[in-house]
């Protein structure tokens, strides 16, 4: 069943990249086409790598409302963009070279993570409750210093800032692209490695453990894994957080399964065509030239809010 729903998927995704290539194409055909290529990899790329690195997180933190956005991601994300326009100014940033500000970020994204997870959880990784409470404050303290950064722009750079934090889709670089492409794959084939591990790891260190699983080094390498994507798409187009919490909630409302082997690809597969769909409806039916991940933010949350608010069953 779980096989046959995944297929599914997989035809969902492929008949919304097929409409938002060749829906109301014209001359000059070729070189529209390879525009939207572009986006439409874009928007795989990052679907893919946010349902992936959601699930992951989910299973480590043993709680199906949280994000790897909520260790700081963003808010480190908009603090370098700050940063770089506070000290080089508009003209400054505007004139850096995109492949190095997009390694830099990257980098500087994974050693954040890294060194958080490493840190908090050198004695055992049994603590994730002090690693999510400890990112809830690193982000807070981060939004908290970019706001104050962003008062002593002037207005056209504090415009820059603001466009660059939120996910845009539509002038990534293709360069980019192909190295966030092979980070994907080679993140996701980790991911799949790990799956049959994190079957285990999902009952509990208590459980797991006796069961000749070596539970920190699990918890270790998804996390690694969970900074490598989250880290790679947030510098290809920046944050958009909750992206995940929608694709891990369907993913796991469609898979009737708890095998992460089926579940890892398809959060994956519905957090791309969550975004191709939304960019298709967006911008070819409506029109609209805004951020989609704006509405996306506005969509997840309401399903965050729900989850909390929701009642529990009691049988």
């Amino acid at each position: 069943m779980a096989d046959r729903r995944l297929i599914s998927l997989g035809l969902v995704l492929v008949m919304a990249s097929a409409l938002f290539l060749f829906w109301n194409l014209r001359e000059p055909a070729g070189f529209i086409l390879s525009l939207r290529f572009t986006k439409l990899a874009a928007l795989c790329v990052v679907g893919v790598a946010i349902g992936t690195a959601t699930v992951l997180f989910q299973t480590i933190a043993a709680n199906r409302m949280l994000t790897p956005g909520i260790v700081g991601f963003d808010a480190l994300f908009v603090f370098i963009q700050t940063g770089l326009v506070l000290m080089l100014g508009g003209a400054g940033f505007a004139a850096l070279p995109t492949l190095a500000q997009f390694g830099v970020e990257t980098l500087v994204l994974v050693a954040a993570a890294l060194t958080l997870f490493g840190v908090l959880l050198r004695n055992g990784a049994d603590d994730i409750l002090r690693l999510v409470l400890t990112g809830v404050i690193i982000g807070v303290l981060l939004r908290g210093l970019a706001g104050l950064a962003q008062r002593l722009l002037d207005p056209s750079e504090f415009a820059i800032v603001q466009q660059a934090s939120f996910a845009t889709f539509g002038s990534v670089d293709k360069t980019q692209l192909i190295i966030a492409s092979g980070v994907l794959i080679l993140s996701f084939i980790a991911a799949m490695r790990l799956a049959r591990l994190l079957d285990l790891a999902a009952l509990g260190r208590g459980t797991a453990l006796p069961l000749g699983l070596d539970y920190d080094r699990v918890v270790f390498a998804a996390l690694a894994v969970v900074a490598l994507l989250v880290a790679t798409s947030t510098a290809l187009v920046g944050p958009i957080s909750f992206l995940g919490l929608l694709a891990s909630s369907l993913a796991h409302a469609v898979l009737p399964t708890w095998r992460h082997a089926r579940l890892l690809p398809g959060a994956a597969i519905i957090g791309a065509t969550i975004l191709v769909l939304g960019q298709f409806v967006f911008e070819r039916l409506l029109g609209l030239q805004s951020t989609l991940s704006v509405i996306v933010e506005f969509a997840g949350g309401l399903l965050f809010l729900f989850l909390v608010l929701r009642r529990p069953r009691h049988d």
